[in-house]
């Protein structure tokens, strides 16, 4: 049945082209050539030239995605990256050591004869859920899904953004409840079926992501694992996306026999992806962006350091 319906989709064009010329006194030499040779509808003269007016016709409707391309790069449309730059010094979770890399190969004048070749390269070590990255299934759960089998269509997402920066700077322990986004659609309207919803905090602009007291405690803002529940059964989501270096907040994952941490297990037992450690929410749009995570295809891979960028419309 879908593949039927398909296929009568992509018939309307032809059949309303058609039916246009026919509405006009049957002026068929007026539609494309690849539209009339479907219909077998075409003289002699073009029947003799019709491989090289076909190609070009087609070569012209193929480039749709290049003038799309060509639009969304152009004065209308922002790319706003969403990525922390990937060093030593890049925000991580306190568990993890900083990122380390070795140079195996340079070409600069001085380099040690064994080392010098016509190519720098470095051997770089850090974890896999280190500074802006993807935490797949895997990361939970045993028979979760690896880093290999999340498809090229889950890399891409209509981007929804939920602001709770005030909030949050007003209360680190924050906490985003199902409240909080029917109070958001009322506002915006209803979140999209397969969206990535990102909770924005301002936490890029933390000097410590951890947020510590005086006493060493952290607190950070996260999601209510109930807010988690609601986005993926009442609207379907596909991913969510946070500026903290963990799902749920630090009064939750701090509290004994917390782990594993509750949103986070929930949201990666449900087959959904998730990134943290974001930045530059606060240039976006509530509603109308789209979003790209980009990540390597590791094989059984449990997450991996990510380059995520949104493009929406200028203001």
């Amino acid at each position: 049945m879908a593949m039927f319906s398909h296929a009568v989709r992509a018939l309307i064009p032809i059949a309303l082209e058609f039916m246009g010329a026919s509405a006009a006194g049957g002026q068929q030499g007026s539609l494309p050539l690849h539209i009339r040779w479907k219909s077998g509808i075409y003289g002699p003269l073009e029947k003799e030239n019709a491989d090289s007016i076909l190609k070009e016709e087609l070569i012209m409707a193929n480039l749709a995605l290049w003038d799309l391309v060509k639009d969304l790069k152009g004065p209308k449309y922002k790319w706003v990256d969403l990525t922390h730059e990937l060093s030593p010094e890049t925000p991580h979770w306190y568990g993890f050591k900083p990122l380390e890399a070795t140079k195996l190969f340079d070409y600069a004048e001085g380099t040690p004869e064994d080392m010098l070749a016509p190519m720098r390269c470095f051997q770089v070590s850090v974890a896999s859920q280190y500074g802006t990255h993807v935490d797949v299934p895997r990361h939970f759960w045993g028979d979760g899904r690896p880093m290999n089998e999340i498809t090229v269509q889950e890399l891409v997402y209509p981007l929804v953004v939920i602001d709770k920066s005030r909030e949050c700077a007003e209360n680190p322990d924050f906490m985003l409840t199902v409240d909080d986004i029917q109070a958001w659609e009322a506002e915006y309207g209803k979140i999209p079926e397969g969206a990535f919803v990102a909770f924005r905090s301002d936490w890029h602009k933390k000097p410590n992501l951890d947020n510590p007291d005086e006493s060493g405690v952290p607190h950070y803002p996260g999601w209510d694992i109930n807010a988690i529940k609601w986005l993926v059964e009442e609207r379907n989501i596909g991913a969510i996306g946070h500026e903290p270096a963990d799902t749920d907040p630090g009064f939750v994952t701090t509290k004994e026999g917390a782990y594993p941490y509750p949103g986070e297990q929930y949201i990666l037992q449900v087959d959904r992806i998730q990134i943290e450690v974001m930045r530059n929410l606060d240039q976006l749009p509530p509603v109308g962006a789209m979003i790209v995570c980009a990540f390597p295809k590791l094989k059984d891979g449990v997450g991996f350091p990510a380059r995520c960028f949104a493009i929406c419309p200028v203001d």
